[in-house]
């Protein structure tokens, strides 16, 4: 059955789509970039420029997982169908707050765009977050985007690999991410590392 579906498909664009993205997201990128475009355009635009990539690019994984051929794995039936909605539209509610809490505008690069001063010599200086569900584990938009994507009420084999891809890749990427927040923050990010679990509140291993 998974043989005529998009499975396989599906599984391999989202690795080269994890490629380029982490490739853009690598500090010799940036560092070349900034060589490239010089400073003032590399700070005012890469980080705009990597969000809409970034959204650009999965378009092609969102159209192969609706258009190759596909069969229904499992429907959840009510009335538990209900509560995994419900469950689904509190990790909304959550990627809303998180992103947030780290700033809207920031985390997609508008900020860094109209609010870029050429006379300013370094970047402005970014802030730890540490409260709110950053109390609770260290990449709460993840984890909300697990629940999300976890609890559809109908599972399929393009939508499992659909799932399976971006878990495995967001959860690669937070080791890279962490060692980018070392560097920023030093001890008061290891401190905070060694107290917060990584995505599961309460686990830590």
């Amino acid at each position: 059955m998974m043989s005529e579906t998009g499975f396989w498909w599906i599984l391999l664009s989202i690795g080269l789509y994890g490629a380029l993205h982490s490739i853009l997201a690598s500090n010799r990128v940036k560092q070349r970039a900034a060589a490239r475009f010089g400073q003032d355009v590399y700070q005012r635009y890469y980080r705009l420029f990597f969000s809409a990539a970034g959204g650009l690019t999965f378009l092609p994984v969102l159209a192969l997982t609706s258009l190759l051929p596909d069969h229904t794995l499992y429907t959840i039936p009510s009335p538990w169908v209900y509560l995994t909605l419900g469950i689904q539209g509190l990790a909304v509610i959550g990627l809303v707050i998180g992103v947030m809490q780290t700033g809207v505008t920031k985390f997609l690069g508008i900020q860094q765009w109209l609010s870029y001063d050429p006379q300013r010599t370094t970047p402005l200086p970014e802030k730890l977050v540490l409260t709110g569900l950053y109390r609770w584990v260290r990449h709460p938009l993840y984890t909300c985007t697990y629940l999300f994507l976890w609890l559809t009420p109908v599972m399929t084999w393009n939508l499992l690999a659909l799932n399976l891809g971006v878990t495995i890749y967001m959860y690669i990427g937070t080791f890279f991410e962490e060692r980018k927040l070392v560097e920023q923050f030093g001890k008061d990010y290891e401190e905070y590392r060694a107290q917060t679990p990584r995505i599961i509140p309460g686990l830590r291993l």
